[in-house]
């Protein structure tokens, strides 16, 4: 068999790398239950139906064609290229069994058919919090998403530092209808394009393509142009001297999210009012949210969602909802790529216990027991080689520390454990022993960015 190639798109972690992932995931999740979030997990597959719902995105689903080719009722299937869409189905079909508003997490792999990139492959993981109501949903629950995500990438302390960037809906369509725009999805969907275009050609498309005048296209991009991180920016958007009730309403609510996420700012974790953030998804009615990382920002939005009223609705009832997703491999992938992170050491193990002779190896395996009914990872030694060679195994691995068990000259098992970082070697006993709290488990190692 020839040497397999990487396939593109579809990233592997190596087991101290593998570390980092993992720490992500589990503060990610303890930060989502410390507020109530509970967790659920989707099936991988969806209808297509369902899936491109979405409209813009027919290109990017990877398609079942198995079960397309036996006709048996599966035809449309597709692999779900996000949580938000799924979650809308899982609503809908256990409605009657959940208890609302309903507050869940989900954090799993999605597959999207795309041209792999920095930051952008075809099987990647997200963790979504999202807060769905029946029939309606309080706008504190806005206030709240945001603050549970500033609070659980806050706790990420090995990443670098984030910006969440929060507009509303409701403001910039205010804003366009204010200023007699016939089609203000459409400006708000070139407006969007800010992040790619520069500012005069987005003018030039909002006059040819969105059927605004010179004057009003120069006020979309004075509008696209505030940003601040308080509410002032309030008054900034009244200076542009247009009036709208839904504008109004979209003011007080960014006001009272910046607001409510100000306790949980810092010099690393910034919350900012940007006006030009759109989300080019049509389903967003209220709160959008995007966040760049600290250094990185060529990678784009790490994290984003928003408010959406009628993704989810059963002809009878509508479930309006909140939520925000964060780019679990978007983020680790080009940093781990980068020898940014990784893990303190490539294995569990926090002990090697070292064999004198292939006849210890029982001992040396009662040894291993007794020190795991502690909590403590443990390996027994693969062969009996000299201890030099045992000890510089443990080194390779990366395990702290080796377990000696000699016999002493009245018989009795005697035991001494090494730090072999430092070289200090003590009497232990196996039944209590327990390593530093920092050894117990491999630790998130942060490195300086290669030159």
């Amino acid at each position: 068999m020839s040497k397999p190639r990487p396939l593109s798109g579809f990233p592997e972690f190596l087991p101290a790398d593998r570390v980092v992932e993992q720490q992500v995931v589990a503060t990610l999740a303890r930060t989502f239950e410390l507020h109530g979030f509970a967790n659920v997990e989707t099936r991988a597959v969806e209808p297509l139906d369902q899936l491109l719902r979405k409209g813009e995105t027919s290109k990017e689903v990877y398609v079942l064609k198995r079960l397309q080719d036996r006709g048996d009722g599966d035809a449309g299937l597709g692999l779900h290229f996000d949580l938000t869409v799924p979650f809308a189905r899982y609503v809908l079909e256990n409605s009657g069994k959940l208890e609302f508003p309903f507050r869940r997490y989900q954090i799993q792999k999605v597959w999207r058919g795309e041209r792999p990139q920095e930051g952008r492959f075809r099987e990647f993981t997200q963790a979504d919090i999202d807060i769905v109501g029946q029939g309606e949903l309080s706008f504190h629950h806005d206030v709240e998403v945001a603050r549970v995500m500033v609070e659980a990438l806050a706790s990420l302390e090995f990443l670098p530092g984030f910006r969440l960037q929060v507009n509303n809906r409701k403001l910039i369509q205010g804003f366009y209808a204010g200023l007699g725009a016939a089609d203000p999805d459409r400006v708000m969907q070139l407006i969007d394009k800010l992040d790619k275009l520069p500012a005069d050609q987005v003018h030039s498309m909002l006059v040819a393509d969105a059927g605004l005048d010179e004057k009003q296209a120069d006020q979309c991009l004075a509008l696209a142009g505030i940003a601040s991180a308080d509410g002032s920016f309030v008054d900034e958007v009244r200076r542009l001297g247009v009036s709208h009730p839904l504008l109004d309403e979209g003011l007080e609510e960014l006001a009272a999210v910046l607001a409510g996420c100000a306790p949980l700012t810092s010099d690393r974790v910034q919350v900012v009012a940007d006006l030009k953030i759109a989300r080019g998804l049509d389903y967003y009615t209220g709160t959008v949210f995007e966040t760049r990382l600290s250094g990185y920002e060529t990678l784009g939005s790490i994290c984003s969602g928003g408010r959406y009223d009628s993704l989810a609705s059963d002809g009878r009832t509508t479930y309006p909802g909140v939520g925000i997703s964060f780019g679990v491999s978007r983020v680790l992938v080009p940093l781990v790529g980068r020898g940014v992170l990784t893990g303190s050491r490539s294995v569990p193990s926090v002990v090697l216990v070292a064999l004198t002779d292939e006849e210890s190896r029982p001992a040396a395996d009662t040894v291993a027991q007794q020190l795991r009914r502690s909590g403590v990872p443990v390996e027994v030694a693969v062969s009996a080689q000299k201890f030099g060679k045992q000890i510089r195994y443990a080194e390779r691995r990366g395990i702290p520390f080796v377990w000696f068990t000699t016999t002493d000259d009245a018989g009795a098992l005697t035991h001494e454990v090494k730090d072999i970082r430092t070289g200090d070697q003590s009497a232990a006993d196996p039944a209590t022993w327990t390593p530093p709290t920092e050894d117990l488990r491999p630790q998130v190692v942060t490195k300086e960015h290669p030159s």
